[in-house]
C-alpha cells in the first residue's frame, strides 16, 4: 500500500497521467525501435546472403568503424539488447571479421580492430542506414530538423538517466 501511495504521489507530481503516460510510451518506443533496428539489419543481411553474423555482431562492426577499441569502449558506444559483448567480439574473431590483440598496458584487456572482411560488412550496414537517412527525408517520414530536436531531446533523457544512475552510487 506504500508504495501505491508513492506512486499515486508521484504520478500527481508529474502533471498528471498525461505525463506518465507519454513517458512510458516513450520508454516503449525506444524499446521497439532497438527490436526493428535489429530486425531491419537481418532482413538485409538475408537480402544480401550474410548469415555469418547475427545483427548484433553487424552493429558491433559499424561501432568499431575505422577505430581499434576495448569491449569495455564498444558497450558505452552502443546498446546491445540481450548480448554478451565479449561472446560476440569472440565470434567475429574466429570468423574473420575483426583482429584483437592483448593491450600492452593491462593485458587482461582486449583491443580489437576490423579486419577488411570486417570492413566490408560495416560497410554493408553504413550503406543501409544510409538508405534508411535518405529515405525517410525523401518520404517525408521526417525532417533534418525534426531529427535535431528528436536527437536532443533524447540525449536530454541519457543524461537525465545517467544522472540518476551517479546519484544513486
Amino acid at each position: 500500500m506504500v508504495v501505491q501511495n508513492k506512486i499515486e504521489e508521484l504520478r500527481s507530481r508529474a502533471d498528471g497521467p498525461g505525463l506518465m503516460a507519454g513517458y512510458l510510451d516513450s520508454l516503449s518506443l525506444l524499446e521497439r525501435l532497438h527490436r526493428l533496428l535489429l530486425d531491419v539489419i537481418k532482413d538485409e543481411f538475408e537480402r544480401l546472403g550474410e548469415l555469418e553474423i547475427n545483427p548484433v555482431q553487424a552493429l558491433l562492426l559499424f561501432n568499431v568503424g575505422a577505430n581499434e577499441v576495448t569491449a569495455g569502449e564498444l558497450k558505452t558506444r552502443g546498446y546491445y539488447q540481450g548480448s554478451n559483448v565479449s561472446y560476440n567480439l569472440k565470434k567475429l574473431v574466429e570468423a574473420g571479421y575483426m583482429h584483437h590483440q592483448r593491450c600492452d598496458i593491462d593485458r587482461r584487456s582486449v583491443r580489437v580492430r576490423l579486419t577488411a572482411k570486417g570492413r566490408e560488412m560495416r560497410d554493408n550496414v553504413e550503406a543501409l542506414f544510409a538508405r534508411h537517412a535518405q529515405g525517410m527525408e525523401t518520404q517525408g517520414v521526417i525532417s533534418f530538423d525534426a531529427m535535431e530536436e528528436m536527437n536532443h531531446t533524447l540525449r536530454r533523457m541519457e543524461r537525465y538517466w545517467s544522472d540518476q544512475i551517479r546519484y544513486i552510487y
